[in-house]
């Protein structure tokens, strides 16, 4: 298993960081080591037929050019429009050779096809100061691609997750009705009433018992008391008499 493991990492494979049919992708293609002991100098990624361009990722040791080719008849699109032209391959071409001892990755971003089930494979020459490696080996059905000698990278679509249709996200927000929630909720409700109008009536009675306190206080005012004004003997007349 451990010289399985080995073998597979020394291959030039491709890692998608998604696969599900009619998605956009980010495919990384690792080079792991040289051509034998010799350092990598160019990286040439063929597109599988499924495929109509690729977008390369920069990466500052290498440059990035398309190479494209004319169809043999135009190709009509999803959207409706046609193209009479695609993108073939993509071609890194390192601007200081990659020692065999270092490793790096190339980047390509893909529109993936609605076609779940279907195997992709990315045949990809890698040529060195000395020598190639061809990876497009493709495997026969039922066969480990891993067992092959120089197997092109390659990637599965699958399908879809089935599309939410909202009822979840609805369901989750939405408060339960059943009728023993109805009920619960008219019971809490109705003793938050019972509340509400018992401290009302406590305060009218406040007010009530607070006017009869001030009525009570005015009757109980004493009456103002007549205070005889002062005589002086002869200045008293007859209409003198007490004064308020």
């Amino acid at each position: 298993m451990l010289a399985g493991m080995t073998g597979a990492s020394a291959h030039v494979g491709v890692t998608p960081d998604k696969t599900t049919a009619n998605s956009y992708s980010l495919l990384t293609f690792g080079i792991p080591h040289g051509c034998g002991e010799s350092a990598t100098t160019k990286v040439t990624i063929t597109l599988p037929a499924e495929l109509n361009d690729a977008q390369p990722t920069v990466n500052p040791s290498w440059t990035a050019a398309k190479v494209t080719e004319q169809l043999a008849e135009p190709k009509k699109l999803p959207d409706g429009t046609s193209i009479t032209k695609r993108t073939r391959q993509i071609v890194y071409t390192a601007k200081t050779p990659l020692e065999p001892a270092l490793r790096d990755a190339l980047v390509l971003s893909v529109k993936l096809p609605d076609a779940a089930g279907k195997t992709l494979f990315f045949p990809t020459l890698q040529n060195c100061e000395a020598g190639q490696t061809d990876w497009s080996e493709l495997p026969a059905e039922g066969q480990d691609p891993h067992s092959l000698k120089a197997p092109a990278p390659s990637v599965t679509v699958t399908a879809a997750a089935a599309a939410a249709d909202g009822h979840g996200a609805h369901a989750a927000s939405t408060p339960d009705t059943t009728p023993e929630t109805v009920q619960a909720a008219a019971v809490n409700d109705g003793g938050a009433q019972a509340r509400s109008w018992a401290g009302l009536v406590a305060g009218v009675g406040g007010l009530a018992l607070g006017g009869l306190a001030l009525v009570r206080n005015r009757g109980n005012t004493p009456a103002p008391v007549r205070v005889p004004a002062p005589t002086s003997g002869r200045n008293a007349g007859p209409n003198s008499g007490p004064k308020e």
